[in-house]
């Protein structure tokens, strides 16, 4: 006889990412010289969607659920891991964050445009078919890449030049 495993899914976290995100347009509306830059939004909104993500995959709460909690679990697969991957990738892409790996910066402005391309073409096929969280994600990744992209290539021309 198999043994049935009972599993759960614990949304709250997009409530926190919802949060986050709120706050972010608020600061931008305040209008005051303390707004962080572009990329720090980016950053933050990604990461912020990544604890929550990460605080209710490893803590359940339940000492007797039968799960390992002394091993890291494996990232869950799912659309917000997957947007921040891309969005981090641009990043790493456009010489803003170093490489997780030699933690060094290097720039590659073509691999970064095809990612934020493909993020932006996601969005438009995904369009009405995600919930509110994943579209506000998607959408301030999207716009918030675009413009340190810009800002990144404008820069790249002027020390060419």
């Amino acid at each position: 006889m198999e043994k049935e495993i009972k599993k759960s899914v614990d949304e709250s976290w997009k409530d926190s990412a919802g949060d986050e995100k709120e706050r972010l347009a608020n600061l931008g509306k305040e209008g005051s010289g303390q707004k962080k830059s572009q990329t720090e939004e980016v950053i933050s909104t990604i990461e912020s969607a990544q604890e929550n993500i990460s605080e209710k995959e490893h803590s359940c709460g339940n000492p007797d659920c039968g799960h390992d909690h002394s091993e890291p679990q494996e990232i869950e697969v799912n659309f917000v891991n997957y947007i921040s991957s891309l969005g981090f990738q641009a990043m790493i892409f456009m010489g803003l964050i170093p490489h997780p790996v030699t933690n060094e910066t290097d720039k590659n402005l073509d691999q970064s445009k095809f990612l934020i391309d493909t993020l932006a073409m996601l969005k438009d096929k995904t369009k009405g078919n995600l919930n509110k969280q994943e579209e506000d994600l998607l959408h301030s990744t999207v716009y918030e890449l675009q413009l340190k992209f810009v800002e990144v290539a404008k820069d790249e021309n002027k020390d060419a030049k």
